[in-house]
């Protein structure tokens, strides 16, 4: 390597080292001096000074090497996450001052209790005309009280009667939940329903003029938002998410298994190789423990793996992250 070397993050690692990494795999070691040239190799974990033997380096295995990576990438597009909230925090007073929704319309309004909460729902749907876009995530394994969907049913409904669309994204675990089911059995006129594996937290976007979103983990207090920067990120979003899920309603379509494995299977196996728990796997697509854990033998077993360690090499080694996912 004769130039300077390359400025990247520390989750990646150059082609120079990717070539001694390959080199010190095959021969099980690497000089010092030879790493030189890609200091990278030390600084993400790919290579390390062997106990016994000053000078020489040793290759860590490739499982290892990428699951630390991937956790070095989770964390930055964490801290990047959590500085998009400061500056929501620190920006919403401004916006609010310099929004030309009108002098009277606040753009970010707090709204504390889930009775105000669907109070202000059902009110912005009252006014609206045109459509509603909703992502719904797993609420776990209790389904949403009996009143609270008989009020939610009616509302919707009358906003179909005027002629109104509703589109709404749920995880995969919803296609077969007894009260989505009879939602949808339920309503009539525009209404349709896709699934993800993975989706955001709670949204709503009413008529691209306001939206609602969770403002605690409880969902007890919520954001509605009326500022059109806001609304139009929001939108987009859906959008994009949309195009990419598997229609659920009105018409159902699901893919097939490819070499013995479901969708939901490498929909597990992809956050298996990013290093996350089976409780982290669990909340990520909307199941629970105990069905994450049935999956991943299920996995374990068709891929012929005896341990946790193996089944990560062996879902590099099978291709399956390569294909497209699809339903459960």
């Amino acid at each position: 390597m004769t130039g300077p070397h390359p400025v990247h993050g520390p989750e990646e690692v150059c082609a120079a080292g990717m070539r001694l990494y390959r080199q010190a795999l095959k021969d099980g070691h690497l000089a010092a001096p030879d790493a030189e040239a890609a200091p990278c190799l030390l600084t993400s974990g790919l290579l390390h000074p062997a106990p016994l033997h000053p000078g020489i380096l040793e290759p860590a295995p490739p499982v290892t090497a990428l699951h630390g990576l991937l956790r070095a990438s989770g964390r930055r597009i964490a801290d990047e996450r959590r500085r998009e909230e400061r500056l929501v925090e620190e920006f919403g007073p401004l916006l609010d001052e310099m929004s030309d929704t009108g002098a009277s319309t606040t753009a970010l309004l707090p709204v504390s209790g889930k009775e105000q909460i669907s109070r202000a729902i059902a009110e912005a749907l009252s006014r609206a005309t045109e459509q509603a876009l909703t992502i719904q995530p797993y609420l776990g394994s209790n389904a949403p009280p009996v009143q609270d969907s008989e009020r939610s049913l009616a509302r919707d409904q009358a906003f179909l009667d005027r002629g109104g669309r509703i589109r709404t994204l749920y995880q995969h675990t919803h296609r077969h939940a007894p009260h989505v089911l009879a939602r949808y059995e339920r309503l009539t006129g525009d209404v349709q329903a896709r699934t993800l594996d993975e989706v955001t937290e709670r949204l709503i976007v009413v008529d691209d003029t306001v939206a609602f979103i969770p403002a605690s983990p409880d969902r007890s207090s919520a954001l509605e938002i009326r500022h059109p920067a806001l609304i139009a990120y929001f939108t987009n979003t859906f959008d994009r998410l949309w195009q990419l899920a598997v229609p659920m309603h009105p018409r159902a379509v699901r893919q097939a298994t490819l070499n013995g494995v479901t969708p939901r299977q490498r929909a597990i196996a992809n956050l298996l190789v990013e290093g996350h728990t089976d409780t982290v796997i669990a909340d990520r697509l909307g199941m629970n423990v105990r069905t994450a854990g049935v999956h991943i033998a299920k996995l374990a077993a068709t891929l012929g793996s005896e341990s946790r360690a193996q089944l990560g090499y062996l879902i590099g080694r099978s291709g399956i992250l390569e294909q497209a996912p699809g339903a459960p």
